[in-house]
């Protein structure tokens, strides 16, 4: 009995088969068409914002005789220093190490007390109800200007006999950084998986040792980003220095300024060679940690 046996062969495919199909024509038409409204309301944008920029630096270089008699859009022809000489020489100096000492005193304590705040939230919140009224607070916090209050805060510092010095403008600034800082921190937290608390638990480790060997690790970008972002507001305040100071030894660079423009009013090369040097160490802040403050605040709020 003779056995057949049947071999199946497989056709090779078509070359192109394997493939993903091809976009329909308008489609592709779609893909390489052009935003040309879109291009040219950004460019409008980047000159709104660039040109007042070039004008500012351009005229901080030129002298108060040359100022009124040429073109303020072009540069000058004979740049010249004595305007940034004339406001060093104004107790600059004084004014920005008074900036620099407010912005560390306030941004340093609230960023600490807004992460144990916002771990403890995090962590109890579950089952302590005055952790979940003080979480309530915190967001309460944001719904409150700084206008609303300033003259509760001006009878507060006085009560303290805090008037007229750094820490009076500190500690309300501290106050005002807190509420924000918690609801970005929490959100990042919240984010860490319970299975690595569980497992430092079990380990034996405390809550304080958790927090600070587990949770700030984790959410050092989101504490980089409060820090960046209540550093330029602190930076750039000035009403509470203005409300709560008197003696110009203790102005900050935002108050100093609009002082130098009373004083200087008529030398518009020196009150804009005085908006360039308050201006610039807080841009080269943000210039180095742009990125880093722009996606915290995106996660912060997008989760």
């Amino acid at each position: 009995m003779a056995t057949t046996t049947s071999s199946t062969t497989t056709e090779p495919a078509p070359p192109g088969a394997d493939r993903a199909p091809a976009p329909p024509r308008r489609a592709r038409r779609g893909l390489g068409r052009f935003n040309v409204l879109g291009g040219l309301a950004g460019w409008v944008w980047v000159a709104i914002v660039l040109v007042p920029i070039y004008w500012i630096v351009i005229t901080s270089f030129k002298s108060q005789s040359t100022y009124y008699v040429t073109n303020p859009m072009l540069p000058p022809t004979e740049p010249t220093l004595d305007s940034y000489r004339l406001v060093i020489e104004s107790d600059f100096a004084r004014y920005f190490v008074n900036s620099v000492v407010v912005t560390a005193g306030a941004v340093v304590p609230a960023v600490a007390m807004s992460f144990m705040a916002s771990y403890a939230i995090v962590r109890g919140g579950g089952t302590s109800r005055f952790l979940r009224i003080s979480n309530s607070l915190f967001l309460l916090g944001l719904a409150i200007p700084l206008q609303a209050v300033i003259i509760p805060v001006y009878l507060i510092v006085i009560r303290m006999r805090m008037y007229d010095s750094l820490g009076g403008m500190i500690l309300p600034s501290i106050a005002f950084a807190i509420p924000l800082s918690v609801l970005v921190l929490s959100n990042f937290i919240r984010d860490v998986p319970r299975e690595l608390f569980e497992s430092m638990r079990l380990d034996g480790a405390s809550e304080w040792t958790t927090m600070w060997r587990l949770a700030f690790p984790l959410t050092r970008p989101a504490i980089v980003t409060v820090t960046i972002y209540n550093a330029l507001l602190t930076w750039n305040n000035f009403l509470l220095p203005l409300i709560l100071t008197q003696d110009p030894s203790k102005r900050t660079l935002p108050l100093a300024v609009w002082s130098f423009q009373g004083q200087y009013g008529v030398n518009v090369p020196a009150v804009l060679a005085s908006v360039v040097l308050t201006t610039l160490p807080i841009v080269v802040f943000y210039a180095i940690g742009r990125r880093q403050l722009l996606a915290g605040i995106t996660a912060g709020f997008g989760k």
